[in-house]
Parts: structure tokens; sequence; C-alpha cells
């Protein structure tokens, strides 16, 4: 949808065991997750809540939220740079239950020494949870840096490791 003075947002408020997560995006494809805390600013009269749009990406994050859901397959759109769209196509390559280190993944990149760019642009993921950047960890296993604070980090790690080792 346009407005005159610009694009209309569309979103969607879900409310999951980790608190509530806003999807936002246009057209229906999926273009931020705002994560328990981090509500979209902003919100005013380009804004409107559509339910629909996001209809499946909901019921997609709350089946992972659950244990019965490891992958996803929505429509979504990254704006990002080439090299932050490298990244982000690693990470989500990172299997479910699994964790790499940044210096892991700008190796992957063929750039080893890009592990801070690789920091950066994970910082920046758009999608988390769907672009699995909790899954990114520092060195020697450290648990740094997630747009949704190292204590949802530290859960969605443990969440997962926990439904692997029911199967």
């Amino acid at each position: 949808m346009r407005r005159a003075l610009g694009f209309m947002w569309e979103y969607f408020p879900i409310r999951t065991p980790i608190g509530e997560i806003y999807l936002v995006g246009q057209s229906g494809i999926l273009q931020k997750i705002y994560l328990p805390g981090q509500q979209p600013q902003l919100m005013d009269s380009h804004w409107e809540k559509a339910p629909e749009a996001f209809k499946e990406a909901a019921r997609q994050i709350t089946e992972y939220l659950s244990g019965k859901r490891r992958e996803f397959t929505l429509p979504i759109e990254v704006r990002a740079s080439p090299f932050q769209q490298s990244v982000y196509e690693e990470v989500a390559k990172i299997p479910y239950g699994d964790t790499l280190s940044y210096q892991e993944v700008a190796n992957r990149l063929g750039n080893p020494k890009a592990v801070r760019a690789v920091g950066a642009a994970n910082g920046k993921n758009p999608l988390p949870i769907v672009i699995p950047c909790h899954r990114v960890l520092g060195s020697s296993n450290q648990l740094v840096g997630y747009s949704g604070g190292l204590e949802l980090k530290r859960y969605l790690l443990e969440f997962e490791s926990k439904q692997l080792n029911l199967f």
C-alpha cells in the first residue's frame, strides 16, 4: 500500500512465550522483526495493523517457539549492503541447535579479517530468529551481542538444544 507521503508499513504484534514480537513489512513481505522490549518507533499514520498480512509469519514463529519448527519458509526482504546480505545468507545456513563463532562466519565468507564487520552486520540483522543470529557466538563460545539481549540469546540457544535432545 502507498500513501501520498510515502510507504505504508504493515505490522502485527504476536504474543509468544518470550514476550510480544512485532512483525513489520510491506505488502505482506516480512522486513523487520522487533523482539520483546523493542516496540517499533514512529507508529503513526503510516502504520497499519495487518494481521492477515503476517498470519503465516506469526504461525511459523509461534511454531518455532513451541518446538514444532526448525526452519522458516517465509517471503522476506532484507534491505542491507551486499556484505551484510552475504553475512545473513551464511548465518541462515547455521543448523538448528548449532552455533558458529563470528570468526567462523568470516572464514566461510572467505574474509577471515572481517570478524568485526560480521559482528556489526549481525547486530543490524532485521529479522532475528528467522535469520538466526542468536546462533553466532564470540571467541571461546562467549555469548556476546544480541539485539534482544544476552538473556534472550541464551534462552534461544538452550531452547534449541533441549528440543534436539527430545528426539
